[in-house]
């Protein structure tokens, strides 16, 4: 009997090659988003919009990347296009994204371009808010992320991936990206919300919470009581009611984990979060501490696979420390494990591009950029650009070395944690996950790419393996 899932895939593939095929077909003519106005200097956005309605969405499906730097060569860093009926103006190059991220003149909304993405289902997350608001929740929310608490979540961890590494049943094409998402949703669970869960809860929360991730990729964006969008809206639903039942408990816990944390946490100025507070950003920091890591560990497990001399460096470096698993401390003490994730997250960055809505009219680098435009900024496309970075498509930890610093070309060369005051408050966090996985997995583990495996990719919150990602692991002795 064929593998539904293998089925559905495939009528999947068939269906938007087929759509994108029909997309390519359709004359490009380019033509400007919107004319100044008279007097003003700016110049007018130039860019095409496709097929009526659909615009480029089912191209940018199939490869966005692909997408986005064909239109960097044909108008620039600042173009537009037309995807699900919404104009969308991309912003590729580091003086660009600077331009949206450090918002000087406060004319993009944060909240409003991410609302028609994801707002449903991650409503109020503190990348969902703007300007004093979002300052306000971001000072409260820094002190759940200041070191005390770091090495805290460590200690919640440690003991976890130790367990599931240990029973992990390597061998020949093993599922790399489908083991290191299960392990990076059991350490969200457990760190974010502690050992006060069950095992059949936390089971049911995870299955909530990856039907709102998905949610957002849904075409058909209506609660129609079946696909991608309604199945979100339940797990939004889900994750709300339990997270709702569960603060008075926490409200007078103790625990160390993040959902106790964020109950009792205050700013330098005794700011506190109310019970709505809690809830929202618990769900939506689920979503970009889960998401991000396994997309940045499975690639940089994939890289190692490819480069074997990184691998046995990164091996020898963590063997040289002497410790099953790290501290706190011992983070900043593996400096060539630093260097091969920088250059994981330059060629794969988990978030591949962030969304603002321009609230009134404005201009980036003197383009106008009429209200209501929504606004994608692409860091990914970015730090792929043969004018900011030699031999961008080659995977080479060195270009972060001490003695080269490529990424010092321009302050927003390199920025896959974005920038300004939306800046990833957990980037911390994130660095000291992935290296403590990937320190134990360096001791217990050896693996390889087959020669003739190409990777192949699918697109959520960044660009995913799409086939589980088979690597070739063996235990060491």
């Amino acid at each position: 009997m064929p593998n539904l899932k293998n089925v559905q895939s495939d009528a999947k593939k068939k269906i938007r090659s087929a759509l994108a095929q029909a997309s390519s077909a359709y004359p490009s003519r380019t033509a400007p988003l919107a004319q100044p106005p008279a007097g003003s200097g700016l110049e007018p956005v130039m860019g095409e919009a496709g097929m009526p309605y659909l615009g480029s969405a089912f191209e940018m499906l199939d490869d966005p990347l692909k997408v986005s730097m064909e239109r960097y060569e044909r108008y620039g860093g600042i173009s537009w296009g037309r995807s699900i009926g919404m104009n969308l103006v991309t912003l590729i190059g580091p003086a660009e994204v600077e331009a949206a991220w450090m918002n000087k003149e406060k004319a993009f909304s944060s909240e409003q371009g991410w609302e028609p993405m994801i707002g449903p289902f991650f409503h109020r997350g503190i990348m969902l808010m703007d300007f004093e608001e979002h300052m306000h929740h971001r000072r409260i929310m820094q002190q759940a992320f200041a070191p005390a608490r770091l090495r805290g979540y460590l200690g919640i961890m440690t003991p976890h991936i130790d367990k599931i590494l240990a029973n992990w049943d390597v061998g020949t094409g093993f599922p790399v990206y489908s083991r290191v998402k299960d392990l990076a949703l059991t350490l969200a669970t457990e760190v974010f919300m502690g050992a006060a869960v069950t095992e059949k809860e936390a089971h049911r929360l995870e299955s909530s919470f990856e039907a709102a991730v998905r949610g957002g990729q849904a075409l058909i964006r209506a609660d129609i009581k079946v696909g991608t969008w309604a199945r979100g809206l339940r797990g939004r639903e889900a994750l709300q009611e339990y997270f709702r039942s569960e603060i008075a408990a926490r409200r007078v816990g103790t625990g160390d984990d993040l959902f106790t944390v964020l109950c009792h946490t205050e700013s330098d100025d005794g700011e506190t979060f109310t019970d709505e507070d809690v809830v929202n950003h618990m769900i939506f920091v689920m979503m970009a501490a889960h998401d991000t890591s396994t997309i940045a560990l499975s690639m940089l497990t994939y890289f190692l696979g490819r480069n074997p001399e990184w691998q046995d460096r990164l091996r020898a470096e963590s063997l040289a420390l002497g410790k099953a698993s790290i501290d706190y401390e011992d983070i900043d003490k593996l400096p060539s494990l630093d260097l091969a994730l920088k250059e994981t997250l330059r060629m794969n960055a988990p978030v591949g591009m962030l969304f603002r809505m321009a609230i009134r009219d404005t201009d980036i680098l003197g383009k106008y950029i009429p209200k209501g435009t929504l606004v994608a900024i692409h860091p990914w496309a970015t730090m792929l650009l043969d004018e900011w970075w030699p031999e961008p498509t080659k995977w080479d930890p060195e270009r972060f070395s001490p003695e080269r610093r490529e990424d010092k070309v321009h302050r927003f060369a390199w920025s896959p944690f974005g920038g300004g005051a939306h800046k990833c408050i957990g980037l911390y966090f994130a660095g000291m996950e992935i290296k403590a996985i990937m320190h134990q997995m360096l001791q217990r583990f050896e693996w390889s790419v087959p020669e003739d495996y190409r990777l192949q990719l699918t697109y959520g919150t960044g660009p995913t393996p799409a086939d589980g990602l088979p690597v070739d692991f063996r235990r060491r002795a």
